[in-house]
């Protein structure tokens, strides 16, 4: 049976959930993960970065 209703709410995210991620700064990739800032704020990052933390 196929699975109609998966990632559909990507498609209510601004941009579809991708972006630039502020840690490795690529390009146009979905951001759906947190990580911790600088000064402790919260930032969405990509798959890759998902367990960094920022420098």
């Amino acid at each position: 049976m196929s699975k109609n209703k998966r990632g559909k709410a990507l498609w209510r995210m601004p941009s579809r959930g991708r972006g630039t991620c502020p840690l490795c700064g690529s390009t146009r990739i979905k951001l759906l993960y947190t990580a911790q800032g600088l000064q402790g704020e919260k930032l969405t990052v990509c798959k890759k970065c998902q367990g960094k933390q920022a420098e």
